[in-house]
């Protein structure tokens, strides 16, 4: 009987949850979170079918991209020889027990720690500029994502997954809570779920995390996605719920699925505007998702369209076939490299994965995440290029397959 455990026990371990395909799976979750809203309650029309069949066609370009790499192996004998290499390298997992030993900082440690205080400080500076917290005022929520904003998060979440990617101690794990609590107070319920996703994925793969820790994450990142939601919406001056905390996760999801149903009529419209705005609109003051809310309502309102809408509005099928296509691409070679070299590429991964499960809902309208798939892209680049026996120090590991 303990042997069955035992089996069953190391069998769950090595599922590997935070594979690419774990996109299809949280896709599929939340159309399964917006049915009470769209079928058992008169809060939102039903969706038409169309909006289900465009979902698939994502899904299966996105399919296509995971598996690219592996076609691509069959038509190029170097890409071939390298993912080959890559997969013969294994640096393995750190301790999961966090250390108080000081005595071994390194000077990039120091860099990498003085970036996670930046970006701190910059949260703070951005409160004292307010004049506020914005999550208690709807007022300075639509304020609140300024420029110093951008780089506070965009120097937090790279800095303290880096840090807990290498280097394990418990003082990081207070600047975690420290810095998730900065970006929960801005009122946005993306940001700090963002962060603390990340977290959890770099964790999952540098560290020997047990479920029990697992667990403990998921619910913690539901509760955030629960009360900072709930909390950010009560706090709107101009707006009025009378749903619960659980009511509104399902209304959100359906509402959203709902502009994705009204934007597939409308697929080319916007020819191209949204991604541009979404590359420049941040240094313009124009935001993306006002320009959905346009284009679809014909109102000016901050709108979210799900992964898909953005791509629908600018270039239609062709789009959404591209997008998801070189997401599935990418994200499955960094999932490959960070498997087996660790370090930077996991933190990478980590932070890329997180942002696109968030763009599930909000679509690829943020600057900031895009700026994350070209960081990204330049370490896939790095590593497929210097791969060698003689580059890493291959015959001193061991195999290790994917």
């Amino acid at each position: 009987m303990n042997l069955k455990k035992n089996n069953l026990k190391s069998k769950i371990e090595n599922i590997d949850i935070f594979n690419p395909y774990v996109l299809i799976i949280l896709i599929i979750a939340f159309i399964l979170i917006a049915i009470p809203a769209l079928y058992f309650s008169d809060e939102l029309p039903s969706p038409t079918f169309q909006v289900y069949l465009y979902i698939i066609l994502g899904i299966l370009f996105f399919i296509l991209g995971v598996n690219f790499p592996k076609i691509l192996s069959k038509f190029s004998k170097s890409f071939k020889n390298k993912i080959k290499t890559l997969k013969s390298i294994n640096f393995g997992k750190s301790p999961s027990i966090p250390s108080f030993d000081f005595s071994k900082f390194e000077s990039v440690e120091y860099i990498i720690l003085a970036i996670v205080l930046i970006g701190i400080i910059l949260q703070i500076i951005n409160f004292l500029f307010l004049g506020g917290i914005p999550l208690f005022s709807g007022i300075l929520k639509a304020k609140a994502a300024t420029k110093i904003w951008l780089f506070s998060y965009i120097f937090f979440i790279i800095g303290i997954n880096l840090l807990l990617s290498k280097y394990n101690r418990k003082i990081y794990y207070l600047l975690l809570i420290i810095g998730l609590g900065m970006f929960s107070l801005t009122g946005y319920r993306t940001t700090p779920i963002a962060i603390l996703l990340s977290v959890f994925i770099t964790l999952y793969y540098s560290r020997n995390m047990k479920i029990r820790y697992q667990i403990m994450f998921t619910a913690i990142i539901a509760i955030l996605l629960i009360v900072v939601g709930f909390i950010a919406v009560q706090a709107i001056q101009w707006q009025h719920w009378r749903l619960n905390a659980i009511e509104l996760i399902s209304y959100r999801a359906g509402f959203t699925l709902n502009i994705l149903d009204r934007a597939i009529p409308l697929a080319g419209s916007t020819h191209g505007d949204l991604f541009y705005y979404t590359l420049t609109g941040f240094f313009k003051s124009v935001d993306p998702r006002v320009l959905v809310g346009e284009t679809v309502l014909g109102e000016s309102h901050s709108i979210t369209s799900t992964i898909f809408g953005p791509a629908i509005l600018d270039f239609g099928m062709i789009g959404i076939a591209i997008q998801m296509f070189l997401i599935g691409f990418i994200l499955k070679l960094l999932h490959m490299i960070q498997k087996h070299l660790k370090g930077i590429a996991t933190a990478f991964y980590g932070i890329i994965l997180a942002q696109t499960i968030v763009w599930i809902e909000t679509g690829p309208t943020d600057l900031v995440v895009w700026l994350f798939y070209l960081l990204g892209i330049i370490v896939i680049v790095y590593y497929l290029y210097n791969i060698s026996n003689s580059d890493f120090g291959i015959n001193n590991y061991n195999n290790d397959g994917d």
